[in-house]
């Protein structure tokens, strides 16, 4: 069982993990060990509340394909074990930022104490340029 919230739990029966050879250097342990996992986790068929769905499928990851399907590849150690906890955590992870919601910004206006000091700074830097000029005789 992957706990995503404190009341919310996903079987293993929903998260299909396969065990698959890693790319990239290493050795006699790459070409022969198949300690790379493979994630997958569908969405629709997911046990998840319906709220939790619909934020996971407009969440704009490249994890996620149209058909709503989680793609997670985790090949970083060398162990198939931590690299299937280390696939279920990034899971976790990516359905805790789908569902967090954001605070709503609250627009706020300049001071008119904050312009005028704005405009001033402003006045004395001209002047300074204009300092700079040719000195006539």
């Amino acid at each position: 069982m992957l706990k995503i919230a404190t009341n919310i739990y996903l079987p293993d029966d929903e998260i299909e993990c396969t065990a698959i050879r890693a790319q990239g250097a290493g050795g006699q342990n790459v070409n022969k060990v198949s300690s790379a996992i493979h994630l997958r986790f569908d969405i629709h068929a997911s046990s998840l509340p319906e709220a939790y769905k619909q934020r996971l499928l407009d969440f704009k990851d490249k994890r996620i394909s149209s058909d709503g399907i989680v793609v997670i590849k985790a090949q970083q150690f060398r162990t198939q074990e931590k690299n299937r906890t280390d696939a279920l955590q990034r899971l976790q992870a990516l359905i805790e930022e789908a569902t967090r919601v954001q605070k709503t910004r609250i627009p706020t206006k300049a001071s008119k104490a904050s312009k005028q000091k704005r405009m001033d700074s402003k006045t004395r830097r001209g002047q300074t340029k204009a300092l700079r000029g040719k000195v006539l005789d």
